[in-house]
């Protein structure tokens, strides 16, 4: 017998926004703190040349610039006010994430509930003000130490910028909360995407543009158009896929009655990790190499050698890049999900897996699958993040057509569609019981 909930999903279509006012005042919210974020991203910092800077950025483009360029929707190429986006709050979210693991005190207030999760969002607060202020301080001397970027260096440039960037993320962050508390899908993910998906546009001209000129071939721009729409196919299969553990209830009594013992699934997914090990992965390996080339060639002997054998395409820099991937697929997944915790869960409530003892054998079960789940999504992200690095390094394909921004744009639209579907058959869940009181009333 099919369900009242499974009858509703497949009745489900959108169509119904046009009766859901809640949501459509979400999705307008949403839209319009969105476009504030893209007109922030045009809004230069004071004191610096933009031309001066486009010509340096263009020689650096290749290197970590390219790659946070693309996570600040161009805010970088234009040096705006939000060139740091929200990626210091990111930073500072996975670092207390880390803490906790080491921490008693954090470990603590996570377990205390919805005010142990307000101390420590207020603790990553605190970190991304401090982080911003070191990184707006670094770019302040990097753009004094750029030529002629600078109209009047000196402290007082270096002062107005930390100020202009850390307000900016500041803005984000709180732009972000209230995207995800009064919009639709999850604030920071979604204006990490929206800053990609602004600048996808400028990227394919680009591209076409190489095509016209003869710098990339006709078939070469037709095989990267079909690797995207191959790779996009491919993250929505491993996004959506899991292993479901099977997990039984016994037989309980109320009263005289016995009721049946209930069984369900415990999921476990195959990349619980996101797109953390791409984006960590890459800003290791680009980052020494960024550094050697605003010094100008010039450096220890060591740094040399990185530069020429960690440059994109490099055997050494692909297999040091796959070899990173899987190792923060692991590391970030024994982080977010503990086998210990979920099983002695289970134990609590009762539930155990056929055919393994509760507590400890449980949790080395768990572990056992776990580790194998995991090392079939850091596999898929290796996959997924190699074929296009490879196109970057010998076809000149923009940074916006690689792995990590098609996985970046699939994972939260996917993320956003869903609530948006969550939200719409709460609507029409809602209106069926209002009919049927109705009904009853009339009766």
């Amino acid at each position: 017998m099919v369900s009242a909930a499974e009858q509703l999903a497949a009745n489900l279509n959108f169509s119904a926004l046009a009766k859901a006012d809640e949501l459509k005042k979400r999705i307008w919210f949403t839209l319009g703190a969105l476009i504030v974020y893209r007109f922030g991203t045009y809004i230069p910092l004071p004191g610096i040349d933009p031309s001066a800077w486009d010509q340096i950025f263009k020689s650096q483009a290749g290197g970590i610039l390219g790659m946070f360029n693309m996570f600040s929707g161009g805010g970088i190429h234009r040096m705006a006010i939000f060139a740091l986006n929200i990626m210091p709050y990111i930073s500072a979210s996975i670092i207390i994430q880390l803490m906790t693991t080491v921490s008693p005190t954090l470990e603590a207030l996570k377990k205390e509930g919805e005010q142990g999760r307000k101390v420590i969002n207020q603790y990553t607060r605190y970190l991304t003000v401090f982080l911003a202020v070191f990184q707006a301080y670094g770019i302040s001397i990097g753009l004094e130490g750029a030529g002629s970027v600078v109209s009047d260096p000196g402290w007082f440039f270096r002062i107005e910028t930390v100020i202009s960037l850390v307000g900016g993320t500041m803005f984000l962050m709180w732009l972000g909360e209230q995207i995800t508390a009064r919009g639709i899908g999850n604030g920071i993910s979604l204006i990490i995407m929206s800053g990609i998906v602004a600048e996808l546009p400028s990227a394919i001209a680009n591209t076409l543009e190489l095509g016209r000129q003869g710098a990339l071939s006709t078939g070469l721009i037709l095989l990267v158009l079909i690797m995207c729409v191959v790779v996009i196919a491919f993250i929505v299969f491993m996004e959506r896929a899991q292993r479901r553990l099977l997990i039984q209830y016994p037989k309980r009594q109320v009263g005289n009655r016995m009721f049946e013992g209930q069984s369900s699934h415990l999921p476990l997914k195959l990349n619980t990790s996101g797109v953390i090990p791409p984006i960590f992965a890459s800003s290791l390996l680009l980052l020494p190499t960024t550094v050697a080339n605003f010094n100008a060639g010039e450096g220890p002997a060591w740094l040399q050698w990185i530069t020429v054998n960690f440059g994109h395409g490099r055997p050494l820099f692909l297999i040091a890049y796959v070899s990173l991937i899987v190792f923060f697929a692991f590391f970030y997944t024994a982080i977010v999900f503990n086998p210990t915790e979920t099983a002695d869960n289970l134990k609590k409530h009762g539930g155990f897996v056929p055919g393994i003892r509760p507590g400890e054998r449980t949790a080395e079960y768990i572990d056992y699958v776990l580790t194998r789940v995991t090392a079939v999504g850091a596999l898929y992200l290796a996959i997924v993040c190699l074929i296009p690095e490879i196109l970057i390094a010998y076809a000149a394909v923009p940074f916006y057509l690689g792995g990590t921004s098609l996985l970046i744009v699939v994972s939260v639209t996917m993320d956003t569609v869903a609530q948006v579907q969550g939200y719409l058959l709460a609507h029409q869940y809602e209106g069926l019981i209002k009919r049927s009181k109705l009904r009853g009333r009339r009766r």
